[in-house]
C-alpha cells in the first residue's frame, strides 16, 4: 500500500472512531494523535532503510509537538488510531496490527534491560484503554480489550477483555471469566483490599490483648 493512501486511512479511521471530529480540515490540523501516526510513518520508512538518526529525530520532534512517543523501530498496521494521545509510549520491537485503538497515557513497554523481542504485540481489533501499561515480549490477542488503568504483563486470549493490576481476563468469547465487569471507575484496588485486611487484623489482635488482660 501506499504511503499516500495509508495516511488517508489514516485519516477516516478517526471519522470511524470519533464522534468529535466534525471535518478533515479539522481532523488534519487538530489531531496530535494523527499526527504522531503520520510522523512515525515516515521515521518508520528512514529506519527500515538504516537512516537511524534520521528516524530518531523525526521521532523526537514529533514527541515534542505532540506528547506522544513511538520508536521508529515499531510496528503498527493500518487504520491505527490514538484517541487524545498525550503520554503515550511504544517501544521499539512493538507490533501492531490493524484497526488497533489506544488512549491516552497508555504504555507498550518492556520490562527491563532484556535483548530482541521486548515489547508487546497487539493483533488485529484490539483497544487499550486510558493510563493501561502492556509490558514485555507478549500479545494481545485479536479483538481483546484492556481496561483503563491495567497492568498487562502475561498473553491474553483473542475476544478477552482484561482488568486490574495486575491484569486477569474478566471476559473471554462473550462469557464472563470472573463476576467483574469492564467499569472503568471500578477495578480491582489491591492497596485498598490490603489496608482492610490489615485493619481487621489490628482489630483481631486488640481483642486477644485485651481478653489476655482480663479486660472486659
Amino acid at each position: 500500500m501506499g504511503l499516500f493512501k495509508m495516511f488517508k486511512e489514516d485519516v477516516d479511521v478517526v471519522f470511524d472512531q470519533d464522534p468529535a471530529a466534525r471535518s478533515y480540515v479539522e481532523v488534519i490540523l487538530t489531531y496530535s494523535g494523527l499526527h504522531a501516526i503520520w510522523a512515525h510513518r515516515v521515521a518508520h520508512a528512514c529506519f527500515k532503510r538504516k537512516f537511524f538518526f534520521l528516524a530518531r529525530l523525526i521521532s523526537q520532534i514529533s514527541r515534542f509537538f505532540t506528547g506522544i512517543e513511538i520508536h521508529p523501530g515499531a510496528k503498527i498496521g493500518k487504520r491505527f488510531f490514538i484517541d487524545h494521545g498525550m503520554g503515550v509510549v511504544i517501544g521499539e520491537t512493538c507490533e501492531i496490527g490493524d484497526n488497533v485503538t489506544i488512549f491516552q497515557g497508555v504504555t507498550l513497554g518492556g520490562t527491563g534491560k532484556e535483548k530482541g523481542k521486548r515489547h508487546p504485540t497487539l493483533l488485529d481489533n484490539s483497544l487499550v484503554a486510558t493510563g493501561a501499561k502492556v509490558l514485555g515480549s507478549i500479545t494481545i490477542g485479536e479483538n481483546s480489550k484492556i481496561g483503563a488503568g491495567s497492568v498487562v504483563l502475561k498473553d491474553v486470549p483473542d475476544n478477552s477483555t482484561v482488568v486490574g493490576i495486575p491484569g486477569i481476563v474478566v471476559v473471554q468469547d462473550g462469557k464472563k471469566v470472573r463476576q467483574k465487569d469492564l467499569d472503568h471507575h471500578k477495578l480491582p484496588d489491591p492497596v485498598y483490599d490490603r489496608l482492610n485486611h490489615l485493619e481487621k487484623e489490628i482489630e483481631k489482635l486488640r481483642e486477644e490483648l485485651k481478653e489476655a488482660k482480663g479486660v472486659k
